[in-house]
């Protein structure tokens, strides 16, 4: 699948920057390829960027089938389009699952891997509340943001999730609001696929697991496991943050993916 994405380090994206290292930010569930923009922008000084939107979400294409294997190969189909022989992947939550299936499956590909606030394993479903939200704005005409925001409160109290989630509206010709996102296959698909693991082969290539300190997504039983697929890891705990690390504490974030990426990665002749 041609997934919709930005290079933010310029038009051409290896015209004159052979020799800068390739990032590519992988956003999770519900999201979108502004969603790390933050951490992009940043980046973008010292690093190619790419940024991209998951299939079903954002501008990329519809597909009923969306798992980590088919999300996975979607991501090494951009990097053949772009010319890339490997990459530095850095993906949070759903994203972060993605791109370590990239790594499982190709890890010839992947040059170092940033996974932020995400494990290896099968999780419950943890996203009922929004995944109703957004059901409900499904079923219902929406004439503005101000009546979506009221409408899904009813299933969702924290404003910022509520703001988080309706940067999945777009305003019709008409002027009502509809979802981008694929909500058919994200409902058929969540509770089974999208929770699931990745497998395959361990990652011998570096790899930075950046856990929210108040986060549960990674606990300390899921750590042999990480260590089980991803030998060559570490672990980092970002102090006073949840799930959303990046975004309650950018700089801190940037600081440790630079860190990580200037050691871990082979300077090109």
């Amino acid at each position: 699948m041609k997934l919709n994405y930005t290079l933010q380090s310029g038009n051409d994206l290896l015209e004159g920057q052979e020799n800068r290292p390739t990032l590519i930010l992988i956003h999770g569930m519900f999201g979108s390829l502004s969603n790390l923009g933050v951490l992009a922008r940043s980046l973008v000084a010292d690093y190619r960027v790419v940024s991209v939107d998951l299939r079903n979400h954002g501008d990329s294409p519809h597909e009923l089938l969306m798992d980590l294997p088919s999300m996975a190969a979607d991501i090494v189909e951009l990097m053949d389009d772009l010319n890339l022989v490997s990459a530095s992947l850095i993906g949070h939550s759903l994203g972060g699952k993605v791109a370590m299936q990239v790594a499982l499956n190709n890890p010839q590909r992947v040059t170092n891997l940033v996974v932020i606030d995400i494990a290896p394993v099968t999780y419950g479903a943890r996203q009922d509340a929004a995944l109703d939200g957004l059901n409900l704005l499904a079923k219902n005409t929406i004439k503005s943001r101000r009546d979506a925001d009221a409408l899904i409160s009813e299933h969702i109290a924290e404003a910022s999730v509520r703001a988080f989630l309706l940067k999945n509206l777009a305003r019709s010709p008409e002027g009502d609001f509809s979802l981008k996102l694929n909500l058919s296959s994200i409902n058929q698909n969540y509770a089974s696929t999208l929770v699931a693991a990745p497998t395959g082969q361990p990652y011998v290539g570096p790899a930075l697991f950046l856990k929210g300190e108040h986060s549960a997504y990674i606990q300390d039983k899921h750590r042999p496991i990480i260590e089980q697929l991803f030998p060559h890891s570490q672990l980092e705990i970002i102090a006073d943050t949840a799930h959303w690390l990046h975004a309650e504490k950018p700089e801190t974030v940037n600081a440790s993916i630079r860190a990580f990426i200037e050691t871990k990665t082979p300077t090109k002749p």
